[in-house]
């Protein structure tokens, strides 16, 4: 069986190099660019993300990466979204009381964590629901690697249509409860940087190619 072809996309704000390493150690053909048509001919499309929610957005947009994403989506081409790559998905950010809009593909706002000790930075457990996909083959008591000072602590998208499956939300907890992975169809995001997770981060990743 070949290859599946995922573009690491380079819009200026993500730590590339450690995607694409992670990505090729789990057997994918990996290419870092932003041209449009590699990121919207590829199997998947990994989008990372570090730094501020509105300069993440700034450049994303720059690089017409909220074109890329929605056309992939909207023709159920698979997009996975790491850290602020995750959170610029949502409807919103509040930076320092500036409100940023997000690409909206989910309802929710990015804030910042209420924790005696922010960034929350270090290894810790999520809870995944028992059917997920993302996190098949991975223990309950695994713990994942996390940077980041904000997150969406309030998951509030209802399904109305009962043929259309409802997403998948993981959740962790740093002072209080946060989104830590989303599956969503074709859009799939983790909070966590699987990149940085190990052995547990490299079985995600897997998880995600089998679905290319």
């Amino acid at each position: 069986m070949s290859k599946k072809n995922v573009v690491v996309f380079d819009y200026g704000f993500g730590n590339v190099r450690s995607a694409e390493r992670a990505l090729a150690r789990v057997g994918a053909d990996v290419e870092i660019t932003r041209d449009y048509d590699k990121a919207m001919d590829a199997d998947g499309l990994l989008v990372p993300g570090v730094g501020a929610f509105s300069a993440c957005m700034q450049g994303l947009t720059a690089a017409r990466g909220n074109w890329i994403i929605d056309r992939r989506l909207s023709g159920g081409r698979p997009v996975m979204g790491i850290c602020v790559g995750m959170q610029i998905l949502f409807e919103r950010g509040i930076e320092h009381g500036v409100e940023t809009d997000g690409l909206n593909e989910w309802p929710g706002t990015v804030e910042p964590l209420r924790a005696p000790i922010v960034p929350h930075m270090g290894w810790n457990t999520v809870r995944a629901p028992e059917d997920s996909q993302a996190f098949a083959g991975i223990d309950a008591d695994t713990r994942f690697y996390f940077v980041h000072s904000y997150g969406v602590r309030d998951w509030t998208l209802e399904v109305g249509n009962p043929n259309m499956r409802a997403p998948m939300v993981t959740w962790a907890t740093h002072g209080e409860p946060f989104v830590a992975a989303v599956e969503n169809a074709a859009l799939w995001a983790t909070q966590f940087h699987p990149e940085k997770s190990g052995d547990a981060g490299a079985q995600l990743l897997t998880n995600w190619i089998e679905t290319l």
